[in-house]
């Protein structure tokens, strides 16, 4: 068991390269707050402290460093995050006019940034054809189709 102890460093070294390699990878610093807390047991272990309690001391700094260290760091990190939608997700609610009739089964429509796509009308939609040139609302895509609800016309209109 001396052995274990006195060679110990040698698995921390491992477990900090692997824990920081796959943290570059994951960008989730789950991985980080291991990597510390394997850096406590290599601490711990040049201290002459036995294998098993160098162990705890970098199970339970990890587990501290999750819960105190990780939620901040990960705010901090999105912060800057762009927050406009993009690719699908900025179709999803946006507005367009019927250039072909729209059915259940197809037909096209001209959306606000220009495109046109082929589209169908959304199953939760009663069962009619949407003219040319009425108003529609995108509810999603399916594939390379927009899946579309009729605009209702307000009474002020």
């Amino acid at each position: 068991m001396d052995v274990l102890t006195q060679y110990a460093w040698i698995a921390w070294i491992v477990l900090i390269l692997a824990f920081a390699t796959i943290e570059v990878f994951t960008l989730e610093m789950t991985f980080l707050m291991l990597a510390l807390g394997s850096v406590a047991g290599l601490v711990s272990g040049a201290f002459g402290i036995p294998w098993w309690v160098q162990f705890l001391v970098a199970a339970i700094v990890a587990v501290v460093l999750i819960f105190t260290l990780r939620p901040p760091l990960l705010r901090r990190l999105r912060r800057g995050g762009d927050p406009a939608r993009s690719n699908i997700d900025a179709l999803i609610g946006a507005d367009g006019a019927v250039v072909s009739t729209v059915t259940q089964n197809g037909g096209q429509v001209r959306l606000q940034n220009g495109e046109t796509w082929t589209a169908r009308l959304s199953p939760i939609t009663e069962q009619r054809d949407v003219a040319v040139g009425e108003k529609v609302l995108v509810t999603g895509i399916d594939g390379a189709t927009a899946v579309v609800v009729p605009v209702e016309r307000s009474a002020a209109s």
